[in-house]
């Protein structure tokens, strides 16, 4: 097995630094909550709950730290705990080189707890299977790899003890068992159980005698449940619910008291994939999402499944005062780690260079989720390190990149410019919308505003924190899972330079607001 050091973010998970600040609540303060707990990108949701506890794994292609790991006690306020990668391996286009990883990855991760034990199933797009392990969700990891790609895999104990992973892929539908031995290194045996034409994303759960099988149907962009007497069938399926009426891909989770939780991913736009929660209830030995008045339909707001926990949300503005990134932020591939630091300058970021042509191929773009409905990203910067060449900055990151940098000018002076990456399926398009804007000023604010009601971006720049500028116009929004990023719209802190001897930026805040 491999072991995974944590090194970015989860020395430092109760981080000192600048004050959380959301631009949603799901937790309404009056006993009840508002879907998505989360309202931003947290796609092909795995939830299981280990006696108070819940935890929450979700995709994240290939952002780095990887595997995110969240923590609620009431299914609705969340923190991440951990990421189980802190690095991807085994492909030279995780370090951005052959064009890059965007939209490959880690997909679908499978979690389960057995024996004072924590396991994450996950099939890295084109390697093979891995099974993550660690006594403590906080990490360390470490994982076993398989000898075979299991498609969206799903891991499950049975009560006798015996461990299997089910596959199924959307353009076929068989679904697959796997055996696997006693510590989860090997698979032993494998048989086809069950065919549900277009399932993937399999989840399966015991109750009462029953397996439950729940499998996403993406050309309907709904869920199915099966169940069967045995693993082997014969299973009978009922449709579920579908992105009309809450979401297409989850399952459901006990809690302490023995009623069951609905989870769901939803396509909500390009925020991204959220997840919601939803009561559910039994019907002829059948789970039903939502409430027996209003059977079929994820409610958009309801009574919290377990009262009088905190409001807790995952950290957001950053001071960059601690000692290693905060939980909140990613990279876009493997970073250069000699080409960033928390250490060059005290309470600062700084982002040295890279040697890109573009955005699209620059490395260390950091990145933190954006949140709907609407939200505002902004960053203090130093821009005297800039050198001639460099082009560091802000804005938005995914399928659309708005950017709005400083660049070095040849004869040693800077300038603003705003950029429209689009990443398309013949490669990133450029459109510059502001080819060099004189400035003089080396501390500026810069500022990206998000509104997922109108899909449309603003971004503005000051040179004293409170009067902005507009600059470049309006910024597209968007969710395509065939180009860009395969997630929702980010945040993105970039500095590159096409030439080899390129200077930094600083970074001493990033704050989130709404509006």
């Amino acid at each position: 097995m491999r072991q995974a050091v944590i090194s970015l973010g989860i020395g430092a998970a109760l981080m000192a630094g600048a004050a959380s600040a959301q631009v949603w609540q799901s937790d309404q303060g009056d006993g009840t909550y508002a879907n998505p707990p989360l309202n931003a990108d947290y796609p092909d949701p795995d939830i299981i709950r280990v006696g108070g506890d819940f935890y929450f794994v979700s995709t994240t292609f290939v952002n780095v730290p990887g595997l995110t790991m969240l923590h609620s006690r009431d299914l609705v306020n969340w923190d991440i705990i951990s990421h189980l990668v802190p690095r991807l391996e085994g492909l030279a286009k995780y370090d951005l080189k052959e064009g890059g990883a965007y939209k490959h990855g880690i997909y679908a991760p499978s979690l389960r707890y057995r024996d004072g034990t924590f396991y994450v199933a996950v099939t890295p797009v084109g390697l093979k299977t891995r099974i993550y392990r660690a006594t403590d969700p906080r990490g360390p990891w470490t994982y076993a790899e398989l000898d075979r790609e299991a498609f969206d895999p799903a891991l499950f104990f049975d009560d006798d003890g015996t461990a299997y992973l089910a596959t199924s892929i959307g353009s076929d539908g068989t679904v697959t068992l796997n055996t696997l031995n006693k510590d989860l290194t090997r698979i032993t045996a494998s048989r086809v159980i069950y065919y549900n034409k277009g399932a993937e994303g399999s989840k399966i759960l015991k109750r009462n005698g029953w397996y439950y099988l729940f499998n996403a149907i993406p050309s309907k962009l709904a869920l199915t449940v099966s169940r069967a007497r045995s693993l082997d069938g014969p299973w009978e399926t009922k449709p579920q619910i579908d992105d009309t009426t809450g979401g297409h891909q989850g399952a459901i989770v006990d809690l302490p008291d023995g009623r069951d939780y609905g989870f769901i991913m939803l396509d909500a736009g390009a925020i991204g994939r959220v997840t919601n929660i939803s009561p559910v209830f039994w019907k002829d030995g059948w789970p039903v999402w939502g409430t027996p008045d209003a059977p079929g339909r994820v409610p958009a707001r309801a009574r919290k499944p377990i009262q009088g926990q905190p409001v807790m949300q995952p950290p957001s503005s950053d001071d960059f005062s601690g000692t290693a990134l905060g939980r909140q932020w990613q990279w876009n591939h493997n970073p250069v780690d000699v080409k960033w630091s928390l250490t060059a300058r005290p309470g600062w970021l700084r982002l040295s260079a890279t040697q890109a042509d573009q955005l699209w191929f620059a490395r260390n773009t950091l990145l933190q989720k954006a949140q709907a409905p609407k939200s505002r990203g902004e960053v203090l910067i130093d821009t005297r390190g800039i050198k001639p060449g460099d082009v560091c900055g802000f804005g938005t990151f995914g399928k659309y990149n708005g950017r709005i940098d400083v660049i070095g000018q040849p004869d040693g002076s800077r300038a603003l410019s705003v950029r429209l990456v689009e990443s398309t399926i013949d490669g990133p398009k450029t459109e510059v919308r502001v080819a060099a804007r004189p400035v003089t000023a080396t501390r500026l604010w810069l500022r990206a505003d998000l509104d997922f009601t109108t899909d449309k971006a603003a971004l503005s720049f000051s040179e004293d924190g409170r009067r902005f500028t507009p600059l470049g116009g309006e910024v597209p929004l968007m969710f395509d899972w065939r180009t860009g990023t395969f997630q929702g719209q980010q945040f993105g802190l970039s500095c590159y330079n096409p030439g080899a001897n390129g200077g930094y930026l600083d970074v001493d805040s990033f704050t989130l607001s709404r509006p």
